[in-house]
């Protein structure tokens, strides 16, 4: 009986431990978002709140792209190519423009983008290559045919592109519309239930009646097209794509989910908070570290700590694995 009743009290604790442990990773993003916008709102003297529209316009397609990612991460696995992707959907929008209606123009970036998710889901899927090797091979071809495609000149849109488009309204709205609907079907339908499943175990998601490569690809496919809706947003604002069209957008993606209090290793702990407070969060840290005057040598090392602290903390060392 009393090793009964140790063992309970041993369970009871371990569970509160555990609850203990959920509420930080809820709380600490949305505290660090507040604090971090307190705190750079204060050192740059009341600019971070009088210049929240500049920052913002670089926040919007961030959080679009963070969507289609947050969907890999959430089934244990990267995406490397994002980059590459917007900027090569963008140069697709920017010279279909230029002879077609801009609803054209969107939906073939779209359509690019799902292609390129497409080609990373079929190797990844079909052939059994880790998602992080394919998507890095993906970024590194895709970025040499962007290079290529820019070398000469950038690659500029149709006139009403940055004049008719780049608005606060347009992409705003397009940034809510995003989010809304991949939150409806991630917390309300099985879609987010089925990500979930795979990215805690695979192998028990299958037996339970998952197609999981079908969904896997589908994902895949999926990130591709919201990336691709994303450059929308970005060519809008610079009205062309140049060689370095898109640079370093999945490492700024990586980060800002991790910020968000993403778990790398995807699962049952991940929650859609991690997108949008994740997003701000990075934002709203490159903007004051900008706003301060820091150099990008010394902003890269602050957020490269800033980074780590936020994996040690958020990554979930009992079922944390191989990145699928």
């Amino acid at each position: 009986m009393a090793n009964n009743a140790v063992a309970a009290t041993g369970y009871e604790e371990s569970l509160k431990k555990a609850s203990r442990m959920a509420l930080v990773r809820t709380l600490l993003p949305v505290m660090g978002l507040i604090v971090i916008f307190i705190l750079f709102n204060a050192l740059t003297g009341g600019r971070m709140i009088t210049n929240l529209p500049l920052t913002m316009s670089s926040m919007y397609s961030l959080m679009i792209a963070c969507t289609g990612v947050f969907f890999i991460m959430t089934m244990g696995g990267l995406d490397f190519s994002q980059g590459s992707i917007l900027g090569m959907a963008g140069i697709v929008i920017c010279s279909v423009s230029q002879h077609a209606p801009m609803g054209i123009a969107i939906l073939a970036g779209i359509a690019t983008g799902a292609a390129i998710g497409a080609v990373n889901g079929y190797f990844y899927v079909f052939r059994k290559i880790k998602s992080f090797i394919v998507t890095i091979c993906t970024m590194f071809l895709f970025r040499g045919f962007i290079k290529y495609l820019t070398s000469d000149s950038p690659v500029t849109g149709s006139a009403s592109l940055a004049l008719s488009y780049d608005t606060i309204p347009i992409k705003l709205g397009i940034m809510i519309v995003v989010v809304a609907i991949a939150y409806f079907f991630f917390r309300f339908t099985k879609f987010g239930t089925y990500l979930k499943a795979i990215g805690a175990g695979e192998k028990a998601a299958k037996f339970a009646g998952i197609r999981t490569d079908k969904m896997k690809f589908l994902i895949y496919v999926l990130a591709g097209a919201i990336t691709g809706l994303a450059a929308f947003v970005s060519v809008a604002h610079t009205g062309s794509v140049t060689s370095s069209g898109g640079n370093q957008l999945e490492t700024q993606i990586l980060i800002a989910l991790v910020l968000g209090g993403m778990p790398i290793s995807g699962g049952a702990k991940v929650r859609f908070l991690n997108v949008v407070v994740g997003a701000a969060l990075y934002t709203i840290l490159q903007s004051g570290l900008q706003m301060l005057g820091i150099t990008t040598q010394t902003m890269q090392m602050i957020q490269g700590v800033i980074f780590l602290v936020f994996v040690f903390i958020f990554a979930d060392r009992q079922s944390l694995q191989v990145i699928k």
